[in-house]
């Protein structure tokens, strides 16, 4: 059995139809908001489609031989936050519900889920951003940067497009020796930020701009030995 999440009446219909026809898979269409969703709703549920529609993604994974039986999640976050055509609230516009949709993820724990966003800039900051709180999850996400001429449509619309596979792993379970990984990022920085070698005997008569061209060629030296920093 599928789910779709959907607010927007007019959508809400059109599933309805289309699931009535039997051109999109048999399934409930539940019209609250992703807020007010909590994990124990989606109890028997093969696969969720978030923001759903009038249906593009199970269509698309029906086109790509996905089969109906298979998990998965899909969720097309909404895009007027992060869009150069909106008011650019990024993340303080209400409808930025990217943190309802990582809650439900990480309690229900879907083997799979896709998602797309717009392709502009803060769009490409917010995948990052999503791609860190997945990583975190124990999940390996790839994405692409795709158009829709790219499949023959007569038009641009450039769309970032994204799946997420769960390892089963945390990322940090090799690390049991420090608490995250943030921490182990800083000490890996102290570690080669600590002196290694002593300040030049004329330091003290040096001005101030050899001094700051002393201290670039050093940290410009540990970047070329550690490009990770």
């Amino acid at each position: 059995m599928h789910y779709y999440n959907e607010i927007d009446k007019t959508a809400v219909s059109w599933l309805r139809n289309l699931i009535g026809a039997g051109l999109l898979p048999e399934g409930d269409v539940d019209d609250r908001s992703i807020t007010e969703v909590q994990a124990s709703d989606l109890t028997g549920y093969t696969q969720c489609h978030w923001f759903a529609g009038i249906g593009g993604w199970p269509l698309a994974l029906q086109l790509a031989g996905w089969p109906t039986t298979r998990p998965v999640w899909t969720g097309s976050c909404p895009c007027q936050p992060f869009s150069t055509a909106g008011r650019h609230g990024g993340e303080a516009d209400q409808r930025h519900l990217w943190p309802e949709f990582q809650r439900l993820i990480a309690e229900c724990r879907p083997a799979t889920v896709f998602g797309e966003q717009v392709a502009s800039k803060a769009g490409r900051a917010w995948l990052a951003g999503v791609r860190i709180d997945l990583e975190a999850l124990a999940f390996r996400v790839g994405a692409a940067d795709l158009c829709a001429a790219s499949v023959g449509a007569p038009h641009i619309r450039q769309r970032l497009f994204w799946v997420a596979d769960a390892v089963g792993i945390s990322p940090m379970s090799f690390y049991t020796h420090v608490p995250s990984k943030a921490e182990l990022h800083d000490l890996m920085l102290d570690h080669i930020a600590a002196p290694g070698k002593e300040a030049p005997p004329d330091w003290p008569q040096m001005d101030w701009r050899a001094r700051m061209t002393l201290v670039a060629e050093a940290m410009w030296g540990s970047y070329l030995q550690h490009p990770w920093v």
